[in-house]
């Protein structure tokens, strides 16, 4: 398979079946599900096949496409994977198969929702997959419109209506491109002046020695455009209402990876083109992120719907991966990498739970719930597996990631690290009391109706289940990978002194 556009088939096979899906009857409805789910199985098979063949011994990016594509503008559709977006390929084709499974017994309008949402799917993978900068934008947008869609057609919300959290996110989303193409746009100009053609690159634009002041500049743009995208305080608000204006598979989606394409990006792009504004910015990237950690934490103590628990608690997360970039060492952006895949799977498997439970339920309170362990002892475990990740219990994936930015981050911002620590505690007494609160205690008669998982409502449970077991038991088979790529980008940043104007 090694002459095969490989990452090119893999990008675009949920296309493919979108377009499909397009041409189906519409009361077809078996057959558009099957659909949806052999397309996303073939591209988490081949990200898996490129997370096995990748040459560790070699590193660097491989499985390397380029076609020329815009010449007047030295835009090239460029993809290529290293050991920091091979985690990221593998994480949206988890979460992107798991999501079809799901969305199982989605029965309205079912055409228009897997078309959305195979496009959605790959419009992620494209940020994940390329080296240009044009092309990197582009698909970018690409998930702004289907998430909308998906929201205000599909979602449900019982605090907020589903218009409104839609809208809410695509604002905040645009908000944040449009930090991002005026970087963009800044960082052409520019490199177009030093070296007298124009390209959009990354490679090509980290080799350039840009002035200090420009880089200040343009990665606070970054920053403010990654940050928005990555939920980073106080950018935060429109997270939880999307999620719960959200249907159960964009929830899934929106928190396991677009998101991370906000620390993706700030990573790729910030750190390897702009290395020097990112040693002046990241002081104020981590006290921002200690807002995060803490305030998000606090929140959720006071949080009663499931999907606004998990909500926050993603928004808490989030600041433990901005504490590891904004680290600038070896050690803290390994864990911050790691975190973005392990905080994935695990918000993953929580909407996936939460959402069965809601559509048999029809309710997401805490406190009309009580003893579900004895109806539902398969979903019980789900939650149990998130809830037990989620507070980062050694064995499980989200430990690994905690402890290395916590590692790393400490010989930075040592008081900061340490007040970081606190989110741990928080977690743990939020996660525990709401798990006790739901799944313990004495049997509830009026939930003895509720119907356990079963045949394909499992395979989100299997599928990421698996993931944050593997990764916490066995973390070395992604660690080793992403050391690789993170090896090379903090070789740029070793002479670096962080914070010179703070």
């Amino acid at each position: 398979m090694s002459n095969w556009p490989i990452l090119s088939i893999t990008l675009f096979a949920p296309v493919l079946g979108a377009i499909l899906i397009m041409l189906l009857p519409r009361n077809s409805e078996k057959t558009i599900k099957i659909t949806a789910a052999i397309f996303t199985l073939v591209s988490l098979v081949l990200s898996i096949w490129v997370w096995i063949a990748y040459d560790r011994s070699q590193g660097g990016m491989q499985f390397v496409q380029q076609i020329p594509w815009v010449a007047d503008l030295g835009v090239t559709f460029a993809l290529g994977v290293d050991g920091i977006s091979i985690p990221m390929l593998l994480l949206t084709n988890l979460i992107g198969f798991s999501a079809v499974y799901a969305s199982w017994k989605v029965a309205d309008r079912v055409k228009e929702f897997f078309s959305l949402l195979l496009i959605l799917i790959t419009g992620v993978m494209g940020t994940f997959l390329t080296t240009d900068l044009f092309i990197f934008f582009m698909f970018y947008e690409v998930v702004v419109i289907p998430i909308y869609l998906l929201v205000i057609m599909f979602g449900s919300s019982k605090r907020v209506t589903k218009e409104y959290a839609g809208m809410k996110l695509t604002i905040y989303l645009l908000i944040g491109s449009a930090f991002l193409l005026v970087g963009l746009i800044a960082l052409f100009v520019q490199s177009k002046a030093m070296l007298g053609f124009p390209t959009m690159d990354i490679f090509t634009l980290a080799t350039l020695e840009f002035p200090l002041g420009f880089q200040i500049f343009v990665f606070a743009l970054m920053a403010l455009g990654f940050g928005t995208l990555l939920s980073m305080f106080p950018f935060h608000a429109w997270s939880p209402d999307g999620y719960a204006g959200a249907p159960t598979a964009v929830s899934m989606i929106h928190a396991g990876v677009l998101k991370k394409i906000g620390g993706y990006g700030l990573i790729r792009i910030g750190l390897m083109i702009l290395p020097g504004g990112a040693a002046y910015v990241a002081p104020v990237i981590a006290v921002l992120a200690l807002g995060n950690v803490v305030y998000a934490a606090f929140i959720c103590l006071s949080q009663k719907d499931l999907k606004y628990i998990v909500g926050y608690s993603s928004v808490s997360h989030m600041g433990y991966v901005l504490i590891g970039i904004a680290a600038l060492n070896l050690i803290s952006i390994n864990g911050a990498v790691i975190m973005m895949f392990a905080h994935g799977v695990m918000a993953a498997l929580f909407f996936s739970m939460i959402g069965n439970l809601y559509e048999k339920s029809h309710t997401r309170n805490v406190d009309d719930f009580g003893g579900l362990a004895h109806q539902m002892p398969r979903l019980a475990t789900g939650f149990m597996i998130a809830g037990l990740a989620s507070l980062g219990l050694p064995g499980m994936v989200n430990f690994i990631g905690e402890f290395t930015i916590f590692i790393g981050a400490f010989s930075t911002y040592k008081v900061l690290t340490i007040l970081a620590v606190s989110g741990v505690i928080f977690t743990a007494l939020y996660i525990l009391r709401t798990l006790g609160a739901v799944l313990f205690g004495p049997r509830k008669p009026e939930w003895d109706h509720l119907e356990d998982l079963k045949g394909p409502e499992m395979v989100p449970l299997l599928v990421l289940g698996a993931a944050i077991l593997i990764g916490g038991i066995a973390p070395f088979t992604l660690m080793d990978l992403i050391n690789l790529g993170v090896g090379d980008l903090v070789a740029q940043l070793g002479s670096l002194q962080i914070g010179g104007m703070f």
